[in-house]
């Protein structure tokens, strides 16, 4: 029986006497241990550790046991680190033991970056069950798609019955709505065994509004020398910020290597601040790097508004890896974080399509096809340039110097429609060609691409923004919504503020969920587009990619909305790109080489047809 689990410095640890329970109290005097068995709770008084920690192993708890922390003279709360709770955030936690599920994957060694192709779902919505067991029952359907990876949005509980997830209070416990701790490890089991990685988004720059119990017994945990949009940090440079630290430090262990996850995705660090050395995003990339050793792949991937680049840097490869296609080359290993989101090549691909110019999209209003190809080329699209959006302030770090790799390129994700007021996906707002266009651009370029559940078949439910908080903070988010439309025109009407769907009602959750009996007909061929290009990736360009570094790409706007960009592949070959997205029918000449792929009907005549995609590879 192979088992994996992590030695956490606090929460619930099955040991040789019975259970050790370790819970970080700084404001308290006394801390008991409250331990339910069947109609009886009885409390023990635990040890203080010095520190603001206590501590008591018991023989009176075992896998299964419920319990409570008791703070402050009679307040029960959950443990922090509560690997599972049952009841929500305000109840119980349950003591679990890792040790009880036989993960029989032996051989898994996890898959180069290169070849992520990610799916990013929302368990909740992406199937009728709305369960990890949901997800586990389409994973043959995403591997004949053409996907590599799948991104879970955040699974760490949150209030009520129904979230995105980046409301989560407890940070190790995967939601009960989805299924137990074993349930999430058979899916990433089963998904590993069908080759496919599994990547989690988490959340390290703040909890949710409600089920957060840490501001009563440790308020070390927050500080109000930062502010973020969720109101005071956490504490990751001030006075007791090292306990902090360990927190979500060890959290991203956790989930590396009691669940075996192939990668995380950090949600919005520029959110996280931190004035001290090293910062708390290097020192978690060198802590999990270390633990990993070579003994596995392991991806780290960021969200960074503030385009910072220095976190994405390359060292040089001690040995070359040799991939099942080619002869071995070396290649720039990831020090710190593999790649981050590119929210500059959805904008510029979503002006281009859809037209819109309003919020964000103001700063890729000017020259969108621009945009793009230096995304393509050269990684970010504001490298230092000031951004009018963010009121004329200097936005980004020069990424010409990074692989294509580094970044991960998208047309939709949770944000991008969900923040919508109706969560529209972009195949209801733009042409069908062009979004037929922009999927041929961004699935096909080096860059790792990412689809949101339900683009590859232009599924016709929204993804709208959905919770379930209670009392007076449910009323407060369902104005707060309405009122973050008000300053667009759109919705100067009061009568259309109130048509934006209630997120805490229950038919905004339910609208949000994938309608498999749909994909047919034109759903189809939308499905078998998609699945043309990422057999295309598969084959042709993936295999020319390991070896890759910066500096290996050019772009030319060469008409309106038009555009040439050149790569040169990590094997020497030469990949190239024609697109027009435009209306209008061009002329162009066509890339030299073979070609990959072709949208226009008249490419071998010079002609380039409105939203047509050329690709050609010279070996």
């Amino acid at each position: 029986m192979l088992t994996r689990s992590h030695d956490m410095p606090f929460g619930a640890q099955i040991a040789e006497q019975g259970v050790r329970f370790r819970l970080w109290a700084p404001g308290c005097d006394r801390v008991a241990l409250c331990v339910t068995a069947g109609q009886d709770e009885r409390a023990f008084s635990m040890d203080s550790c010095g520190g603001g920690w206590f501590e008591l192993i018991t023989s009176h708890a075992s896998a299964g046991t419920r319990y409570r922390f008791e703070v402050n003279g009679g307040l029960r709360v959950p443990d922090p680190a509560s690997r599972f709770n049952p009841d929500d955030v305000h109840g119980a936690s349950e003591v679990i033991d890792p040790a009880d599920f036989d993960w029989r994957d032996a051989a898994w060694r996890g898959r180069p970056w290169e070849e992520a192709v990610v799916y990013e779902l929302h368990v909740g919505t992406f199937s009728p069950e709305g369960t990890f067991t949901g997800v586990l029952e389409r994973l043959d359907y995403l591997v004949e798609l053409g996907v590599t990876a799948i991104e879970l949005m955040p699974v760490a509980d949150f209030p009520g019955a129904r979230n995105w997830g980046y409301d989560g209070v407890l940070p190790y416990a995967p939601d009960s709505r989805y299924g137990r701790p074993d349930d999430l490890k058979a899916l990433i089991r089963a998904a590993q065994a069908r080759g496919l990685m599994v990547l989690l988004d988490v959340v390290y720059n703040h909890f949710g509004p409600e089920g957060n119990y840490l501001h009563v017994y440790a308020k070390e945990f927050f500080t109000e020398r930062h502010h973020t949009p969720w109101g005071a940090a956490i504490n990751f440079d001030g006075p007791g910020s090292r306990d902090v630290r360990e927190f979500f430090i060890h959290n991203a262990l956790y989930w590396l290597h009691e669940y075996h996850l192939d990668g995380l995705r950090l949600d919005a660090v520029h959110a996280i601040v931190d004035g001290s050395e090293p910062h708390i995003l290097t020192e978690l990339a060198e802590r999990v790097h270390a633990s990993i050793g070579g003994k596995r792949r392991v991806h780290l991937i960021l969200e960074n508004d503030a385009n910072a680049a220095r976190y994405l840097g390359r060292g040089s490869s001690a040995a070359p890896y040799v991939t099942p296609y080619l002869a071995p080359r070396a290649a720039p290993h990831v020090t710190q974080y593999a790649a981050q989101w590119n929210d500059d090549i959805h904008h510029a691909l979503h002006v281009l399509t859809t037209g819109e110019t309003d919020g964000y999209y103001t700063d890729y209003a000017d020259e969108p096809i621009r945009h793009l190809g230096r995304c393509l080329a050269e990684g970010f699209a504001y490298q230092g340039e000031v951004s009018a959006y963010r009121g004329h302030a200097k936005r980004g770090e020069t990424s010409a110097h990074l692989p294509p790799q580094a970044f991960v390129s998208f047309l939709q994700c949770h944000d991008q429609v969900g923040n919508r007021a109706f969560g529209e996906r972009i195949a209801h707002i733009a042409p069908a060609a062009a979004v037929r266009a922009a999927a041929a651009v961004y699935l096909l370029a080096p860059g790792i691409p990412m689809l949101f559940m339900g683009e590859e078949f232009a599924a016709k439910s929204p993804f709208q923004f959905f919770c379930d908080f209670s009392g007076e903070l449910r009323a407060a988010v369902t104005q707060g919504r309405r009122r973050e439309f008000a300053r667009f025109a759109r919705f100067a009407d009061p009568a259309m503020q109130a048509a934006i769907p209630d997120p805490n009602e229950m038919q905004t959750f339910l609208a949000s969920k994938l309608d498999w009996s749909l994909l047919k007909d034109a759903q189809a061929e939308w499905l078998a587009h998609y699945r043309n290009l990422l057999k295309l990736r598969r084959d042709v360009i993936v295999p020319r990619l390991r070896g890759m570094s910066g500096r290996s790409a050019r772009f030319e706007v060469f008409a309106p909305e038009s555009l040439r960009v050149q790569w040169q592949l990590g094997d020497g070959s030469t990949l190239r790109l024609l697109a027009n997205f435009s209306g209008e029918r061009i002329h162009a000449d066509i890339p030299a080489g073979q070609t990959v792929f072709a949208s226009s009907t008249e490419a071998g005549q010079g002609m380039l047809d409105p939203w047509s995609v050329v690709w050609t590879l010279e070996t």
